[in-house]
């Protein structure tokens, strides 16, 4: 199917229980944060919600040719976001027992060398979006390999498909396998050509990617700071303070930095653009730092268990002195799960280690309009008129076991999303829509 093929007509109506979020929740409870229909109709035209209304105004907001969609009893969401996560290390996932520096070397290196492949960077590309839309994901801030052609090819396929992706093409200098490594200049080259082709073409969005400051020489991050202050509208993503060896590795190949972090702002790399994966060992300086720069600080919750490299101190870094920005995200392949569902779920249970909550309700806040926020794309992760018509239709009783525990509860919205939060997987999604058009993973009765 071409991208021509994938243009939305007509209006199109998805029915079914709908929720987005208004605000941030301030914990259980906190329903002044969302919006909830028991019985509600999205409206869609032109890829955009233009209206959600009850379901007692059908015959308003039909009009003549429109396509109904029923989902009736199931919940619609807007679309999930997954803010970090490495497109080359789909066959990495599940790779057994090394910490981040020896897995790198061991696993990561070796399966994004492929990817200098155009061939097989297109196949793949075609995996990675199928298995995003099966587990709910619309959208998605993706690494690629060191190839330019692998962020392309991503690139293509997301807009083949409709979807829109934040892809970067991977900087590395040093310190990994001369099959993943380019150079400062090409770096920047490579970077400034992707932006001027694909940055803002459709829904498509380049990310400038050093990957981190291990594998990035100073002349390297100079260059792509430079390429940062020359494009304030592309996000930054790299990683920061995942792990105690990598943080002790920075600090002997920037001795006359203050701290991780300090080597990225050195750069111009840090700001209210960045995305800055894990940010799980961080010095009080960092943290006062990321929050009045406005710096994000993504939760990565399974891979960080996976990997074992520490517990991420949301409410820490949320209600401290100094607030930081945060955002969620799979990180496959350290990440164990594409799905959004069972991230939130680890992101539960690392909290609860800390002896912090995670509510259901900040938990799909965090995967829709938080997310988005994160991203500064007020167009993505809410259903409102405006907004991009990418949602999600979720069964809350999908399984067995989830039928049966949900028979047992009050009925309760909250409730219903912590179950889901917490035993909910790709299974549950019954559908996805892209830009208001179905993707065909469910049965819809139009």
């Amino acid at each position: 199917m071409t991208s021509s093929d994938r243009r939305p007509s007509g209006r199109t109506l998805v029915r079914g229980r709908v929720l987005t979020f208004k605000r941030r929740p301030h914990g259980a409870g906190d329903s002044a944060a969302y919006s909830y229909f028991e019985d509600g109709i999205v409206v869609a035209e032109g890829g955009r919600v233009v209206d959600v209304v009850d379901g007692g105004e059908m015959s308003r907001v039909a009009g003549e040719g429109a396509i109904l969609h029923d989902f009736s009893g199931k919940l619609i969401l807007p679309g999930f976001i997954d803010t970090h996560i490495h497109f080359p290390q789909t066959q990495v996932i599940a790779s057994y027992g090394e910490q981040l520096l020896e897995w790198l070397t061991k696993y990561t290196f070796p399966a994004e060398s492929r990817y200098g492949d155009p061939a097989f960077a297109g196949v793949q590309a075609r995996f990675f979006i199928d298995e995003l839309l099966r587990n709910g994901t619309t959208t998605a801030v993706c690494y690629g390999s060191v190839h330019k052609g692998s962020a392309e090819a991503l690139l293509a396929e997301s807009e083949r498909r409709g979807t829109a992706m934040f892809v970067g093409k991977t900087a590395m200098d040093r310190n990994a396998p001369p099959d993943v490594l380019d150079t400062a200049q090409s770096a920047h080259d490579d970077t400034a050509t992707l932006i001027a082709a694909w940055h803002g073409r459709g829904r498509q969005k380049v990310v400038i990617t050093p990957r981190f400051a291990i594998t990035s020489t100073p002349e390297q991050l100079e260059a792509l700071g430079s390429l940062a202050r020359d494009h304030p509208d592309c996000l930054i993503q790299t990683h920061l303070s995942e792990n105690l060896e990598e943080i002790a590795t920075v600090r002997r190949l920037f001795p006359e930095r203050a701290d991780y972090l300090d080597v990225y702002e050195h750069y111009g790399l840090v700001g209210p653009k960045s995305l800055m994966g894990h940010a799980i060992h961080l010095t009080p300086r960092e943290i006062q730092r990321m929050s009045e720069s406005g710096t994000v600080a993504v939760f990565c919750p399974t891979s960080n268990l996976f990997i074992g490299s520490g517990l991420f101190d949301y409410k820490g870094l949320e209600g401290g002195t100094h607030p930081v920005r945060i955002a969620l995200a799979t990180d496959i392949g350290g990440g164990t799960s594409y799905s959004m569902l069972a991230t939130a779920a680890e992101a539960y249970k690392v909290m609860q280690l800390r002896g912090q909550k995670l509510s259901a309700i900040e938990a799909f806040h965090l995967m829709t309009r938080g997310n988005a926020e994160a991203l500064g794309e007020p167009d993505l992760g809410r259903i409102a008129p405006g907004a991009h018509a990418d949602l999600v239709v979720l069964d809350s009783a999908a399984t067995p076991a989830m039928a049966h525990r949900l028979a047992a509860g009050s009925g309760d919205l909250e409730e219903e999303l912590f179950v889901l939060m917490t035993l909910g997987s790709d299974r549950n999604v019954h559908e996805v829509f892209v830009g208001g058009r179905p993707q065909g993973l469910g049965k819809a009765v139009s």
